[in-house]
């Protein structure tokens, strides 16, 4: 039997221990703060309060040149609600999405799985050649679709013209414009998209892939029951930072090319908040605009992690 004063010193010198892994703790703690502290210090700046600022401006009627403010509530987001041109920015946003996922998501998984999978020689050839436009300006690539769609003189007129066939003003004309700003943005996007892909692509294991091709399995199923399925990691991280990425980038063949015509029929929600707060210096109205539109996002992205996540393939 221990005795009444080991016993206390057992306690003591446990509560030293405890004391001193509590210390490590705390002091571990503090580095790991300390290590957060400058990103963020820098996402306060540039997101946060620019985010809370925008939600305080949407409640309020100022041109950015008037010192004073005036405050309206919700009447922004009602009005926003009761314009047509929301619905027809969201219908261009919709449709730009859509588009931008096919040519950003759908062609480069295809493309890089028949590169991986398929084609043996001139690999490295290829990936230099597809990606090489990501590194070029965006403005630059707007102003060189500009003259090679121009529907006049341009080269692809000139061709037209010998096949006896008369190219369409396209910047005029709705729907067709949306169609061709997001091909002029594909070509920024596609290259990254294609080798992030091609990462996750060639990381599905080749004995899986040669096990199918001895059995005879085609092409296509191996595409879709091995390869999609066992490289969804990858795809859903490419399907969000194009709907991300790709609404942010047409920005400048926008700005470039229609400034959202004709008749707003190019323009989309960042180039309708832009429009909103620095043409027409509606501030109130710009900020109620980007806040919706980010709710939407949000909505979109908790719908995505809920029905689409759980269904993602994780090899660790």
């Amino acid at each position: 039997m221990e005795s009444r004063e080991e016993i206390l010193l057992y306690r003591k010198k446990e509560r030293v221990q405890k004391a001193k892994i509590l210390d490590f703790r705390t002091k571990e703690k503090i580095i790991a703060y300390l290590f957060i502290l400058p990103s963020f210090t820098v996402f306060s700046l540039f997101m946060f309060w620019p985010l809370l600022r925008t939600i305080y401006l949407s409640f309020f009627s100022w041109n950015m040149i008037k010192p004073t403010k005036t405050f309206v509530g919700f009447d922004n987001y009602a009005a926003l609600f009761k314009d047509p041109l929301t619905y027809k920015v969201m219908g261009n946003t919709l449709a730009y999405i859509l588009i931008l996922l096919i040519v950003n998501c759908v062609a480069p998984y295809i493309l890089s799985f028949i590169l991986s999978a398929v084609i043996k020689r001139g690999k490295e050839f290829y990936k230099s050649v597809i990606f090489l436009p990501s590194v070029i300006s965006l403005v630059v690539g707007s102003i060189l679709y500009l003259w090679i769609l121009n529907p006049i003189s341009g080269p692809l007129a000139i061709i037209a013209k010998m096949l006896g066939i008369t190219l369409p003003i396209w910047s005029k004309t709705e729907g067709l414009v949306i169609v061709v700003l997001s091909i002029i943005t594909s070509w920024k996007i596609f290259g990254y998209n294609f080798i992030v892909i091609l990462a996750g692509v060639s990381g599905v294991s080749s004995e899986v892939i040669e096990a199918a091709k001895l059995d005879h399995v085609p092409l296509h199923r191996i595409f879709l029951d091995i390869v999609l399925p066992m490289s969804s990691a990858t795809g859903i991280y490419v399907f969000v930072m194009t709907i991300v990425q790709g609404l942010q980038y047409v920005f400048t063949p926008i700005k470039v090319i229609t400034q959202g015509g004709p008749d707003n029929g190019s323009s989309n929600a960042i180039y309708n908040a832009y429009q909103e707060a620095f043409v027409l210096y509606r501030t109130g109205t710009a900020s109620a605009f980007a806040i919706v539109t980010m709710g939407l996002f949000v909505l979109l992205l908790i719908l995505e992690f809920k029905f689409v996540e759980r269904g993602v393939y994780y090899e660790n």
